[in-house]
Order: C-alpha cells, then sequence, then structure tokens
C-alpha cells in the first residue's frame, strides 16, 4: 500500500555524514562524545541534582565508558544523536545536549540535556539547545522538535522559554522518577518558529548574543 506522503528526512540523512561538531559562538562546543569522557561523566552523575531529574546512575568510569559506547552507536542508527558540550578554550565538559525518539519520516524528535554542576547558573543549557535546535531544524531538516521536564523542574522550563520551545500543554502522571510520577510540561519548536532575538521571521539570532 503506497503512502501518500514523503518522508521529511530519508533514510540515512544521519547516518550518511559523519556526526558534526557545532559551535554555538560564544564559548560552547558541541562534539561527539570520546572514551575519554568517561570521567567526567562518571563524576557528573554524583550530583544529586542528576539523581533527581535521571532515573539512571552511574556507578562506575567503566559503566560510564559503556554509556559512551551507546551513545556514539547511536548515530548510525538515527534513533537518538548525542553531543558532549565541552568549553571552547579548554575543552572541560560542561553537560550534554541529545536528540531522542527521532522519527526521520515524520522529521521530529525531543531533546534533552543536563549540565554538571559547576556549569549551572551560566546559561549552558540554554546556549547548547538552542545550538542544537537550529542545526536540527534549519540545517537539517527536522520539522518538529519537541522538550520535556517535569513540572516542578522549573530551571528546565527557563531554558524551553529561553530556546523559543512553546509550551503546548501537560502531561500528567507521565514520567516515573525515584520520588513517584511526574506531570510533564510538553514544549515543542517548529521550523520556521521564531527563534528567541529575531526581529522577523525568518532571521536567526546574533550567536554571540546573551541567553540567560
Amino acid at each position: 500500500m503506497p503512502y501518500l506522503t514523503q518522508p521529511v528526512l530519508p533514510a540515512g540523512t544521519l547516518a550518511g555524514t559523519a556526526q558534526p561538531t557545532l559551535a554555538t559562538g560564544d564559548g560552547l562546543v558541541l562534539r561527539p562524545w570520546t572514551p575519554e569522557d568517561a570521567p567526567a561523566v562518571h563524576a557528573a552523575f554524583q550530583d544529586p541534582l542528576m539523581h533527581q531529574w535521571h532515573v539512571r546512575a552511574a556507578d562506575s568510569e567503566d559503566e560510564a565508558d559503556g554509556w559512551i559506547e551507546e551513545w556514539l552507536g547511536e548515530w548510525a542508527e538515527e534513533r537518538r544523536a548525542q553531543w558532549a558540550v565541552v568549553d571552547a578554550a579548554g575543552g572541560r565538559l560542561l553537560g550534554r545536549v541529545a536528540l531522542r525518539d527521532i522519527v526521520l519520516a515524520d522529521g521530529t524528535a525531543e531533546v534533552a540535556y543536563w549540565t554538571v554542576a559547576a556549569a549551572r547558573g551560566r546559561g549552558v543549557a540554554a546556549r547548547a539547545t538552542e545550538r542544537l535546535a537550529r542545526w536540527a531544524l534549519d540545517e537539517t531538516g527536522f520539522h518538529r522538535l519537541e522538550l520535556l521536564h517535569a513540572l516542578r523542574n522549573e530551571a528546565s522550563c527557563r531554558v524551553a522559554a529561553k530556546t523559543g520551545f512553546a509550551l503546548e500543554g501537560t502531561k500528567r502522571s507521565a514520567v516515573l522518577h525515584p520520588d513517584g510520577w511526574h506531570d510533564m510540561h510538553l514544549h515543542a519548536r517548529l521550523r520556521g518558529d521564531r527563534a528567541p532575538g529575531d526581529a522577523t521571521p525568518g532571521r536567526r539570532p546574533d550567536p554571540d548574543g546573551p541567553l540567560s
């Protein structure tokens, strides 16, 4: 039975090219993960705040190394895409941004992120998310990106607002965290949406402008 619509993005859109390194223009770089990142990932997941909003824990550097191996393989499978967010000057790990639940045929994905404790309050999550959104929507051709966060996670709600992800509603009792079921805010950004700082639709924000 033939389909009546064409895929938004064909199979191979990601796997057919090397995963790119993306610079924000204001001191951050989004790059593919490397095995050498395992100690920093393990250290990041010792933070109690990570345990509050994430369902996985890293008990050892070897476990973190296994995660990174998974993350690197996901690009070729075109179901997830993961980037390390690092300081452009020194290469220090500041966080992670990712596209999850990628459906190329529909041109959709979900944005996810975390930052290490020392990087919080500096706009790292917002700046990295904005760069990833521009790459996905404007440069690659995705149609819709979603962003989900626990209703109680006000910091993530601020990141969504700063990066042009409109609040669309609340998914009740949608995700199980260690302390029980959480209502989740659903935000989304579409290709063609006005980005933060745009004076007119279609104009991208100054990459050196503040996002926090």
